[in-house]
């Protein structure tokens, strides 16, 4: 018989912990889409240094494990002299903040090659039909490029923020106490695994339902020459 006290008892606690996971999603999220973009900047750059290190970048953070990168940045960076002299030391040395740098590093990768993707979408067409009308580069980027992109960017990047919710649960392994973490401390001193759990997969799956629906919202508003036309009845045909 389930312990509904026990169960109210524990959402309880995990929802305590939901601003800390919040936290690292937002800005993770962020700050890996500004550096996501600025790495498909330099992906079709003419600058060939830049073109060759964006493609290290991705091959490098889509290629390994994104728990290897968090404790390498976490308990590897921090064995440097260099680093704990540096003025980002105050940041590497905090659990929370190792935890954010991992997760928008790693994030960046994917989603570089998701924008990639999108720019790659645009149709040659409307390029030329914007250098026609005189656009300049930065013009032809915010009116053509940048709007189509993202359309058909979105589908594909709302994959990899659902994904990143759910790797934020990797930030308890460094004593971030974010949903998983403060589930890992509930079960130590109950040992009551299967309530626990359950309640945290509820949560994660109502956060990601959520973060589903504004993106479809987004998706909605940004293809309005997708929908349906709606007939007026007047003019509808009416058949036998």
């Amino acid at each position: 018989m389930m312990d509904f006290a026990f169960l109210m008892d524990t959402i309880k606690q995990l929802l305590a912990a939901l601003p800390t996971t919040l936290g690292l999603f937002s800005a993770s999220i962020a700050l890996g889409g500004l550096m996501a973009m600025g790495l498909t900047w330099m992906r079709f750059s003419r600058i060939r240094v830049l073109v060759q290190f964006s493609k290290a970048y991705v091959f490098v953070f889509r290629g390994t494990p994104l728990l290897i990168q968090l404790f390498l940045i976490y308990y590897g960076v921090s064995q440097f002299k260099i680093v704990q002299q540096g003025f980002m030391w105050p940041l590497l040395r905090d659990p929370y903040y190792c935890a954010v740098i991992t997760l928008a590093l790693c994030t960046a990768g994917y989603s570089t090659e998701i924008f990639r993707g999108g720019v790659l979408a645009v149709p040659v067409q409307q390029l030329e039909a914007g250098r026609s009308l005189g656009l300049s580069g930065f013009m032809l980027f915010r009116r053509v490029i940048a709007p189509i992109a993202l359309r058909q960017a979105l589908p594909a990047y709302s994959t990899e923020i659902v994904l990143m919710m759910k790797a934020t649960s990797l930030a308890s392994l460094v004593t971030v106490w974010e949903i998983t973490g403060v589930a890992q401390r509930i079960i130590a001193h109950t040992y009551r695994t299967m309530e626990v759990f359950l309640c945290a997969t509820l949560i994660y799956l109502v956060l990601n339902f959520l973060i589903v629906r504004m993106i479809a919202l987004l998706e909605h508003r940004l293809s309005p020459h997708l929908r349906p036309v709606k007939v007026p009845a007047n003019l509808r045909i009416r058949t036998q």
